[in-house]
């Protein structure tokens, strides 16, 4: 009987550079690609709508390519281990291959898995696809886990990875007969009540577009980079995120094809916001209680909001603070699924510092909309806002939305696309048209409280309030 492996995808949704697939057709004459829908084995964080909106489609599309290598995909749900025991006795499988995930539930899940599967005889190997370096690969000068960016990035760049990403194979062994798969459909991942139109008109989930996406902006547009990326109002970055996330390209092709492109200064800047996100990595692998937790410990005992929460948290998640620039990037992160990462740092400090509302709300609401929800990324970005995580931004630093905003998006293009009922106000007044005076409103048709809400915080006496707060834990 032939060697027959199965192939277990996760957040690994491409074909080439997949270490797990390689190895697969290096050893068995017949691969069995599979996935399994398990989200109970990833709580407290089962993907969020957003999410599973993007997961149905990439994998229709790794489908089809597999389809078109002469193969499919067989879906499953239930328990993993289970689910792999059943497929391996059906098929006679004496081989189970997939690429590691780091997320704190899934860590022991995996070894669980494997140590079961080598106790039934059969061979299990693991591999790393979805950074450039394993989490443990990589200590301070005291053996220790990095807790600042500058020198674990000077640390990481010269051993990024120097030969070319493994390709897409010509063809894939037939699936054997009598295997019977769930349908996609059956998994539910779409949304009953379809919301969902405006992330099918901003994004092409799957590996060939991932693909198309990565050399479109680092061959063409990646000179800009290091001057557009913060400009909310411009397409000034890559938008790669949600791809990465799911594995539809990898970091390690990211890095080819940029030094394919040249070693100019966006090649570079883009690099190391690749090195942000094996940071993030770094950080919840070595800290897994991060996400619910600060890092820094004092701020476990930092006073927040002790009574409205409620209220103001649904009106920040609905982009009516009557903050401009908030509100802008809270309804582009209702309508398409992603937000600008100024938008999002802005936001994050508004509801953070100026409401006082704690960053876990923030972040599980962004868990929920996102369709690039990470949560090595979510968990680094809300506590570098909130002032409590690794390398985090002083927490007396707090954003101010209207500064943020005449200096990222000077002409209101930004504001003016997602509030459009501010598009009348002139420029001067666009990130604080409470300081327009009446006859500049009425031109505008603009009407506070009516048209467009009054600002729910007064920006100056709130940042006072959260410096006096950090100054009670700070000792």
């Amino acid at each position: 009987m032939p060697a027959t492996a199965l192939l277990w995808f996760r957040r690994d949704l491409r074909l080439a550079d997949n270490p797990a697939l390689v190895r697969a057709l290096q050893v068995c004459e017949r691969v069995i690609p599979v996935y399994i829908h398990a989200p109970d084995e990833e709580a407290p964080w089962e993907q969020g709508a957003a999410s599973r909106w993007w997961l149905h489609h990439s994998l229709a599309a790794l489908d089809s390519t597999l389809r078109g290598l002469g193969s499919g995909l067989v879906i499953t749900a239930g328990e993993s281990l289970a689910e792999l025991q059943r497929l391996a006795g059906l098929t006679g499988a004496t081989h189970c291959f997939w690429n590691r995930l780091y997320d704190p539930a899934l860590v022991p899940r995996d070894t669980r898995i494997k140590q079961a599967l080598r106790a039934e005889g059969m061979r299990c190997e693991s591999f790393n696809a979805g950074l450039l370096f394993e989490p443990w690969e990589l200590s301070s000068g005291n053996r220790e886990p990095y807790r600042v960016f500058t020198p674990f990035w000077r640390r990481c760049q010269p051993e990024l990875p120097a030969s070319d990403p493994h390709l897409t194979p010509g063809a894939l062994p037939p699936l054997p007969r009598g295997i019977d798969g769930l349908s996609l459909q059956a998994l539910g991942l779409l949304p009953r009540l379809r919301w969902d139109a405006g992330l099918a008109a901003a994004w092409h989930p799957g590996e060939a577009a991932a693909l198309a996406r990565a050399k479109a902006f680092l061959r063409t547009e990646a000179a800009d980079y290091p001057e557009r990326r913060d400009r909310p109002g411009e397409t000034g970055t890559s938008r790669l995120s949600p791809h990465l996330h799911f594995g539809e390209i990898g970091p390690r092709q990211l890095v080819s094809i940029a030094r394919q492109a040249g070693d100019g200064k966006g090649s570079d800047a883009f690099l190391r916001e690749l090195g942000w996100r094996e940071f993030a990595h770094h950080l919840l692998y070595h800290f897994p209680h991060t996400p619910q937790a600060p890092l820094d410990e004092r701020f476990a005992g930092l006073p927040w909001r002790a009574e409205g929460t409620e209220a103001l948290l649904g009106t920040w998640q609905r982009g009516r603070t009557g903050i401009p620039l908030v509100d802008a990037g809270m309804r582009e992160l209702w309508e398409t699924g992603w937000m600008h990462n100024r938008a999002r740092m802005v936001a994050a400090s508004l509801l953070t510092k100026n409401l006082r509302i704690p960053w876990q709300l923030g972040a599980r609401w962004f868990w929920d909309t996102l369709v690039d929800a990470d949560l090595a990324n979510n968990t680094l970005g809300w506590q570098w806002t909130a002032g409590c995580g690794a390398d985090a931004a002083p927490y007396f630093r707090v954003f101010n939305p209207v500064r943020q905003g005449e200096r990222f998006d000077p002409d209101g293009t930004y504001v003016r696309r997602w509030c459009p009922e501010l598009g009348a106000l002139p420029r001067t007044y666009i990130h604080q048209p409470w300081a327009a005076p009446a006859h500049i409103l009425g031109a505008s048709g603009l009407s506070l409280g009516r048209d467009y809400p009054a600002p729910i915080v007064d920006l100056a006496e709130s940042r006072r309030e959260a410096l006096a707060a950090w100054e009670s834990i700070r000792g």
